[in-house]
C-alpha cells in the first residue's frame, strides 16, 4: 500500500512529537531519579558498593555508571515506544485506505476490488471483502439470468401458443360466419381446430412438467426397478411407431438384472422423451439402441443411440435449453413442444445423475449416469463438456 505525500508527512511528525515527549520524559525521570540519590547517602552509598565491585584492575578502572545505565534502558525503551506508535499510527492509515475502497464499491464501482497487500489480519479483511463483493456479484448475475429465463419462457410461450390459437381462431370463425361449402369441408375446419387445439394442450403440459421438475424440493417416489427390464417394454411399446419411420429399436443389455431406486414414472418420461426425440430427428437412421450397465457398484450408465444425422457442433451446447430445435426455423412439422430434452435433463438430475450428448458422423448418443441409490451423488467429471 502506497502512503500519500501527506500522510508521510503525518507520519514524520508522529516520530518527531514522540520523540520530544520521550526526550523529555526521559530527562524528567533522570532529574528525579539524580535528586533521589543525592538525598539519600544510603542509596549513593549502595550504587557506589556495586561500581566498586565491578571496577576492574589495581586502579579501580569503572565501565559505567548509573546514568550511562538509565540512558541505555531508557534508549531501548524509547525506541520502542516510537516503532509501537508509528506501527499503530500506520495501521489506522492502512484502515482508512480499506474504508476509502469500501465507499468507492458502496457507490456502485462493484468492478472495483482493493488492490494493495497488507500483512496479517488486514489482509484476511480484504481478501474476504473482495470475496463477498465477488459472491455480490455472481449473485446479482444469476438474478438477471434468472430474469432473462424468466422473460424469456413467457416469450417463447406466448410465440408458441399464439401460432395454434390463432389457426383455431381462424378456422372457428369461418365455421362461425358459415364460410363453408360442404360438410366436408367444415369436418375438415374442426379437425384442423382440433389437431391445433391437441397441439397447445401438449405444449401447456409440457411446460408444466418442465416447471414442475425444475424445482429442487420435487419429491420422488422411489422404489426398487429392474431398468433392463424397463428399457425392454419400452422398446416393444415404440416398435409400431418404429417401424412406421422404417425404423428398429434394438435394446442391448448384458446383465440378467438391473436393479436401481428412482421414479419409475419419471424415468419413464426421460426415455420416451429420448426415443421420441431419435425418432423424430433421426431421419435417415435404421437403428435406435437402448443401451444400459453398470458402470461400478453405485453407478449406473443408460445410453439412446440412433444412426441418424449428425447434430451440428454448434449446436451440441445449447441442446439442452427449453424451447430450442437443431432447425433454423420453428416449424412444428417434427411436432413436440421443444422442451422434451430440458425435461429429461431435469428429472435427470433429480435423480442425482447427470445427461450429456455426444454426436458424430455414425452415432448420435444420448448419455445419462444414474445412481444406484439416491443417497449417493454424482459428479459431473470436468472432461465432459456441460450440454446444459
Amino acid at each position: 500500500m502506497k502512503l500519500t505525500a501527506r500522510e508521510k508527512s503525518e507520519l514524520f511528525g508522529e516520530g518527531v512529537v514522540t520523540v520530544i515527549l520521550l526526550l523529555l520524559l526521559n530527562l524528567s525521570i533522570y532529574v528525579l531519579l539524580d535528586q533521589m540519590i543525592e538525598s539519600n547517602p544510603a542509596l549513593a552509598n549502595g550504587i557506589f558498593q556495586i561500581k566498586m565491585s565491578l571496577a576492574f584492575g589495581p586502579n579501580h578502572i569503572q565501565f559505567w555508571s548509573w546514568g550511562w545505565v538509565f540512558l541505555c534502558v531508557m534508549l531501548v525503551a524509547d525506541i520502542f515506544i516510537v516503532y509501537w506508535r508509528l506501527i499503530r499510527r500506520y495501521r489506522q492509515m492502512q484502515l482508512q485506505h480499506v474504508i476509502y475502497e469500501l465507499h468507492y464499491i458502496a457507490d456502485g464501482h462493484l468492478g472495483h476490488r482493493i488492490p494493495f497487500q497488507l500483512q496479517g489480519n488486514m489482509q484476511r479483511v480484504i481478501t474476504s471483502i473482495n470475496a463477498l463483493v465477488d459472491s455480490t456479484l455472481r449473485a446479482m448475475e444469476d438474478e438477471r439470468r434468472i430474469e432473462r429465463s424468466k422473460d424469456e419462457l413467457v416469450t417463447n410461450v406466448s410465440h408458441d401458443i399464439r401460432t395454434p390459437l390463432t389457426s383455431i381462431i381462424g378456422y372457428l370463425g369461418l365455421i362461425e360466419d358459415k364460410q363453408y361449402h360442404s360438410e366436408e369441408e367444415l369436418l375438415k375446419y374442426t379437425h384442423t381446430a382440433f389437431l391445433k387445439a391437441k397441439q397447445m394442450k401438449l405444449l401447456v403440459e409440457d411446460l408444466f412438467e418442465y416447471t414442475k421438475v425444475r424445482q429442487p424440493a420435487t419429491p420422488l417416489s422411489l422404489t426398487k426397478i429392474d431398468l433392463k427390464q424397463l428399457l425392454e417394454q419400452l422398446a416393444v411399446s415404440f416398435e409400431l411407431e418404429a417401424h412406421k419411420k422404417k425404423m428398429e429399436i434394438k435394446t442391448e443389455i448384458s446383465e440378467d438384472k438391473i436393479m436401481m431406486e428412482a421414479d419409475g414414472e419419471k424415468l419413464v418420461r426421460v426415455f420416451n422423451n429420448l426415443v421420441t426425440n431419435a425418432l423424430k430427428y433421426g431421419v435417415g437412421g435404421k437403428h435406435i439402441f437402448l443401451k444400459a450397465g453398470h458402470v461400478n457398484e453405485s453407478e449406473l450408465v443408460v445410453e439412446v443411440a440412433n444412426d441418424g444425422p449428425e447434430i451440428p457442433k454448434k449446436a451440441l451446447s445449447q441442446l439442452f435449453d427449453r424451447f430450442y430445435r437443431v432447425e433454423s426455423s420453428r416449424s412444428k412439422e417434427t411436432g413436440g413442444s421443444g422442451l422434451g430434452l430440458a425435461i429429461a435433463l431435469s428429472i435427470v438430475e433429480l435423480h442425482h445423475g447427470y445427461l450429456y450428448v455426444e454426436s458424430n458422423k455414425k452415432m448420435t448418443s444420448f448419455i445419462m449416469h444414474l445412481p444406484v441409490n439416491q443417497e449417493v451423488k454424482l459428479t459431473r467429471p470436468k472432461k465432459i463438456k456441460s450440454a446444459d
